[in-house]
């Protein structure tokens, strides 16, 4: 069974709560967002293996350990997940980014693909895959299964808001990959939206409706 990390360092906290608030403004979303993501992305990738080099300091020379083995892709399911992207991207600069586009069909909840594209070597790679809000787990799990078909096996996900039913969807369809979220909340209401959540975070990053 995959590993939840729920995150509850004190900052991510604070974030989170202003996130959460209706008032907070779209740029501020945006930062925090970014923000949060950094902050997940740096215990995220804790166990990325190290390699002993050789390097000169100033004084002398010297073994240090630099990381080694897989590096790492940012796959963002659009629109929400670019808000996740840079704050990886700034922590993790040599990392690549791949798109995977799905929508969420009213009726169903259910995940439609409309637009993929990934990393020549994501195969090769350590794949984050990035998306705010986990809800009824459709969208993540389907991203999950599209890079699973193209040959990507170390998967893991972030998430910002999770609810228990999406929690469970993934780890049902996809137990060898970890979910890392800043906050497990309640429960999905009537209409597929977490509770207490923080709304639609594709909207509020974005500013539409």
């Amino acid at each position: 069974m995959s590993t939840l990390h729920i995150f509850d360092h004190p900052l991510i906290c604070h974030k989170i709560t202003m996130m959460r608030d209706k008032n907070t403004t779209t740029k501020d979303f945006r930062e925090l967002a970014e923000e949060i993501t950094l902050l997940m992305a740096y215990e995220a990738t804790r166990n990325l293996p190290l390699k002993e080099v050789e390097i000169e300091t100033p004084i002398c020379k010297t073994v240090c350990k630099t990381v080694a083995g897989r590096s790492i892709g940012v796959v963002p399911i659009l629109r929400a997940g670019l808000g996740m992207v840079e704050g990886i991207v700034r922590l993790v600069p040599n990392a690549k980014v791949g798109h995977i586009g799905l929508y969420r069909d009213p009726e169903t909840h259910e995940p439609v693909e409309y637009y993929c594209k990934l990393p020549v070597d994501a195969q090769d790679r350590t794949i984050l895959v990035v998306d705010p809000m986990l809800a009824t787990g459709g969208s993540a799990s389907a991203a999950i299964q599209f890079l699973k078909d193209r040959g990507c096996k170390d998967i893991k996900l972030m998430n910002l808001i999770a609810a228990p039913e999406g929690v469970a969807r993934v780890q049902k369809d996809h137990p060898d990959v970890d979910i890392y979220v800043a906050s497990l909340d309640e429960r999905l209401n009537d209409h597929a939206y977490i509770v207490p959540g923080l709304g639609d975070a594709g909207d509020r990053l974005f500013g539409t409706k």
